[in-house]
C-alpha cells in the first residue's frame, strides 16, 4: 500500500451551522449541505486508495442539548441519506461495509432512522476490505467507560491493548491515520477516538465542512503524503 495514502481517514466536520449563517440559511440548512459532502468526499478518499472512512455524524451532546427542531431535521436529512438507492449501490459496487457506530437511539427514538440503518448494514456486513463507518451520538469519553466497564475480573488481570480494545464499540477499525478537522477550530472534541488515535496526523484547515470537496481533500493528502512519520524512532 502507498504510505503517502491514510489507510485510515476519520473526519471531524465542523462547520455546518456557520456555513448556514454566512450563507443567510437558517442552521440546519447547514446540515443538508453537509451531508452532499459526506457522499462527495468518502467516495474521493476510497478513489484515492483509503480503506476506511470515519466521519463523526454527531455527539451526544449534540443530540441533547441543541434544539429540536434542529436535532428533528438532522434526523430527517440522515433518513434522507440512508435511504437513496445511491448509497447502497455504490456500497456494494466498491464492497465497503456501512456501520453505524453510538448511541443516539438512546438518545432520540427514531424507528424509521433504525430501520435504514439496520437494512444498509446487513447488506454490506460481509465485505471487510473497506468500511465507511458513520460515529452517530458519539464520544470517545463514553467508548471508554463502556471498555472499561465490561471487562471481566480475569481480563483486568491479564490487561494488555488488544483485550482492552475487543471491547470498544470501534474495536474492528484500525488505528487513525489522518485526523481531518474543518472550520478553523483547531481543538478536540469529546475524546474523539482517543484509543485509535494515539499516532494519528492531525489536519486543520479554515474551510467549513459544507465547503470541504475533493479538491480540499486532496489538499490535506499532500500534507500527509509529505510528513514523516517515527513512530517513537
Amino acid at each position: 500500500m502507498d504510505i503517502s495514502i491514510p489507510n485510515h481517514l476519520a473526519i471531524i466536520p465542523d462547520g455546518n451551522r456557520r456555513w448556514a449563517k454566512k450563507h443567510g440559511k437558517l442552521p440546519w440548512l447547514g446540515h443538508k449541505a453537509g451531508f452532499t459532502r459526506f457522499h462527495e468526499v468518502s467516495e474521493e478518499a476510497f478513489l484515492r486508495g483509503t480503506n476506511y472512512v470515519t466521519i463523526w455524524g454527531a455527539s451526544v451532546d449534540n443530540l441533547k442539548k441543541r434544539s429540536r427542531q434542529e436535532v428533528s431535521y438532522l434526523m430527517l436529512y440522515m433518513r434522507q441519506e440512508l435511504a437513496k438507492k445511491k448509497l447502497s449501490d455504490y456500497c456494494h459496487k466498491n464492497q465497503i461495509r456501512f456501520r453505524v457506530i453510538g448511541q443516539w437511539h438512546k438518545v432520540i427514538k427514531d424507528y424509521r432512522l433504525s430501520v435504514l440503518i439496520d437494512r444498509l448494514e446487513k447488506q454490506t456486513r460481509d465485505f471487510v476490505k473497506r468500511r465507511l463507518t458513520m460515529l452517530f451520538g458519539y464520544d470517545g469519553v463514553s467508548e471508554m467507560l463502556y471498555a472499561a466497564k465490561h471487562l471481566s475480573v480475569e481480563e483486568q488481570r491479564e490487561l494488555d491493548y488488544e483485550t482492552f480494545k475487543k471491547k470498544l464499540w470501534t474495536k474492528d477499525l484500525p488505528q487513525v491515520d489522518l485526523v481531518v478537522r474543518t472550520g478553523g477550530e483547531p481543538h478536540w472534541s469529546a475524546g474523539f477516538m482517543m484509543w485509535h488515535s494515539i499516532n494519528s496526523q492531525l489536519y486543520f484547515t479554515e474551510t467549513l465542512w459544507p465547503d470541504f470537496d475533493s479538491r480540499q481533500l486532496q489538499k490535506a493528502y499532500d500534507d500527509y503524503g509529505a510528513r514523516e512519520r517515527r513512530f517513537g524512532r
